[in-house]
């Protein structure tokens, strides 16, 4: 996520489970919005409480109850107690769907990391550097309407949540060597060359730029946003080169 992340696969149509909380700006870690059917919100449950709720069968129905929690209390006031409770699932199950409750809003990331690179790896050879890298970063981010949401709601806890952002730079430097690796076999350089970093970077860099506008106006078209950015950026490498 971009992402600078992606539209990681809970955010598909087929993986989500339960419908998105509506979107809105993050304040104090907070996600306001109404929670997913099923989850407490009104209160918290007791730790270790599942009482009455059905166990999640899955890394989205998880994903969904920890989101739900996140909008009703904020992400930093949310224990992974208090989620594996509301999920109806114990804390040692939870750890079995993710490392830790900060790896939530990145969903099945290191899938997609793979998803991409798939798909840069796709592209026509012909096609200039610089435009397969656009035309891959818009396919990797394209999100149906119906999930524009609930992929708000990731970004913003990704980007807005200060204890989640620091956690994000290892997932942004895994991001970053997939973009450099694909630039290294096209230019015949070595990933960790200063070439190849220096375009991953600059990538995930306007990719952040865009998702920041993204989230700051809502009517705005993440595709269109992450084209301009990145039509910009081939200009300034070619401007660079000329």
């Amino acid at each position: 996520m971009v992402v600078p992340v992606p539209a990681t696969a809970a955010t598909r149509p087929a993986a989500a489970a339960g419908g998105p909380v509506s979107g809105g700006t993050v304040a104090s870690g907070a996600v306001p919005g109404s929670a997913v059917p099923g989850s407490a919100v009104a209160g918290r449950p007791p730790a270790g409480s599942s009482a009455g709720r059905r166990r999640v069968t899955s890394r989205a129905e998880l994903e969904q109850t920890a989101f739900a929690l996140f909008a009703a209390h904020g992400f930093d006031a949310t224990t992974v107690d208090e989620i594996a409770a509301a999920a109806g699932i114990g804390r040692r199950t939870f750890f079995r769907y993710f490392p830790s409750k900060n790896d939530i809003p990145w969903g099945a990331f290191e899938d997609e990391l793979d998803r991409m690179r798939v798909r840069l790896k796709a592209g026509p050879p012909e096609v200039p550097l610089m435009d397969a890298i656009r035309l891959a970063l818009i396919d990797f981010n394209r999100v149906s309407p119906a999930q524009v949401p609930l992929h708000r709601r990731r970004m913003e806890l990704i980007l807005r949540v200060p204890a989640l952002f620091a956690h994000s730079t290892l997932r942004f430097t895994a991001w970053r060597e997939v973009i450099a690796e694909f630039v290294a076999e096209r230019t015949g350089h070595r990933s960790e060359d200063l070439a190849p970093q220096a375009i991953a970077h600059a990538v995930l860099g306007v990719s952040v730029a865009a998702y920041e506008h993204w989230l700051d106006a809502p009517a705005a078209d993440l595709g269109a946003l992450l084209d301009d950015a990145m039509r910009q950026l081939g200009a300034a490498f070619g401007a660079a080169d000329g």
